[in-house]
């Protein structure tokens, strides 16, 4: 039996895992609504699922792991209520919706190679999977499941009494002080539309033929039809962002159980925390987000921010701040420096000196297989980078192993530049000098620029703006 634990959400509990079908692990990943450009916020739940991917791999598991990509359906109202997020996007840049689509995929599939995440064996667009969502309704509706509305076809949630069981929700509060929102005929506010009908008169860029008239499915299905389709009426994982659990998940959890009659459909719901930025999540919404190019634009490294994920619980909420971030880049730059001479070294043959190797190897492994936990493992991993009592083979070996769950390629990475140095009093210089440039004071910049170089103190402006360095 594997020492695998992890927290379940849909229990409250950690507990062992071990996959349904032997010697193969299942999983499913929400994926990205691609109607814009995917911030660093929206890299966390990849970052963490790919973590997952590795604990299993290094189980010895096969592991057949399934994201999805949003391209339809996902309205810009959870309660079914505001448009489409594509075709939003598409009326407002009078772009296609699949143009607009392929390019943010694109970014988001970048990105995530940046990360050193691994490759989804299926990577699967709602937009191609309809025919699935639509045999996904018909069967909830041939049990009885559905109700149709001026609207849509909409899913009955007081036909499946475990609907409030994952999220915990309070279902009867809900009804006595909700709205049922702006969607008439609905008959309870967690009511949620598995197909919606094209608006009389509009016509949209993204429809289909159906059974009940021309229209797109509904955000929830989508996920459901798709990690069936690949994974089977039951499968291990489900991951995704705190964000989903108390609509898509919970909706997921409901229509799949009735139209599938299994129970559990998922044997773990796993949710990673947010990333906040200035306290709040970081979102699009409110104009706090960062692309992981402008991270690259700042001088950091990509593998930078796997760094500072690592640094986090992923069922912890996340601070990202620019002193957090220059940290993380700091931190990762040392430990590569580390690593350098031990890149010619043959990890073969290492010895064992007093049992260190184990016990490193025991302590790496312990938290891993505690529920992920990523800051103690990476803690061990530095700890033995640092350990000069190790052989060198010994401590190579240890690093290229552990790399193989933290992902931040200690061992091939090309050698970086030493990390940025702290000086508060230097960098309010450097500043002062910034602004007497940008006010084209130039005979102030000049003199601040030569006085840093009578102590030493090399200035250099880069696209990335002004950085120093000791001489």
């Amino acid at each position: 039996m594997s020492g695998l634990v992890l927290y379940d959400t849909r229990t409250r509990a950690k507990r062992p895992f071990e996959p349904l079908e032997r010697g193969h692990a299942r999983v499913y990943t929400c994926g990205p609504t691609v109607y814009s450009a995917q911030h660093v916020g929206n890299l966390r739940p990849y970052l963490f699922a790919d973590l997952l991917k590795r604990a299993l791999l290094a189980e010895g598991w096969r592991v057949t792991h399934v994201i999805n990509v949003t391209d339809v359906g996902h309205l810009t109202d959870d309660a079914d209520a505001g448009e489409d997020k594509m075709e939003l996007a598409a009326r407002r840049s009078g772009r296609r919706a699949s143009e607009i689509a392929e390019e943010y995929t694109a970014q988001w599939l970048r990105d995530r190679r940046r990360l050193n995440c691994l490759e989804p064996e299926i990577l699967c667009r709602a937009s191609e999977h309809v025919p699935q969502q639509i045999a996904m309704v018909q069967a909830l509706e041939e049990k009885g499941y559905t109700y149709r509305i001026e609207d849509g076809i909409y899913f009955d949630v007081s036909k499946f009494p475990r609907y409030a069981e994952l999220a915990q929700l309070d279902l009867a509060g809900q009804q006595r002080s909700q709205r049922v929102g702006d969607v008439p005929g609905k008959r309870h506010p967690a009511d949620f539309a598995l197909w919606k009908f094209a608006p009389p008169g509009v016509r949209r860029q993204q429809e289909w033929d159906s059974p009940w008239g021309r229209g797109f499915p509904g955000w929830h299905i989508e996920c459901s039809a798709m990690s069936t389709h690949y994974l089977g009426r039951q499968f291990d994982v489900h991951t995704g962002g705190i964000d989903h659990l108390t609509v898509h998940h919970t909706n997921e959890v409901a229509q799949s159980e009735c139209a599938l009659d299994v129970h559990p459909w998922v044997q773990f719901w796993m949710h990673e925390e947010f990333l906040l930025f200035d306290g709040e999540k970081m979102a699009k919404s409110k104009g706090r987000v960062y692309l992981l190019d402008d991270l690259v634009g700042h001088g950091y490294l990509p593998l930078s921010f796997r760094f500072f994920f690592l640094q986090a619980h992923y069922r912890k909420q996340q601070a990202f701040t620019d002193d957090a971030m220059a940290a993380a880049d700091r931190g990762y730059r040392r430990l590569l420096l580390q690593t350098l001479p031990l890149r010619e070294v043959p990890a073969d043959g290492a010895d064992d000196p007093g049992g260190r190797v184990a016990a490193y190897r025991a302590r790496f492994a312990e938290a891993v297989r505690d529920d992920l936990n990523a800051p103690r493992a990476l803690a061990v991993a530095v700890e033995a980078a640092r350990d000069e009592a190790l052989p060198p083979a010994a401590r190579r070996a240890l690093l290229e192993e552990f790399d193989r769950w933290l992902g931040l390629d200690l061992l091939r990475a090309a050698p970086p530049e030493p990390p940025r140095e702290e000086d508060p009093r230097i960098d309010a210089l450097v500043a002062a000098r910034e602004d007497a440039r940008s006010r084209r004071d130039f005979a102030e910049a000049d003199r601040i620029r030569a006085a840093l170089a009578a102590e030493g103190v090399a200035v250099e402006d880069t696209p990335a703006g002004p950085r120093w360095r000791r001489t």
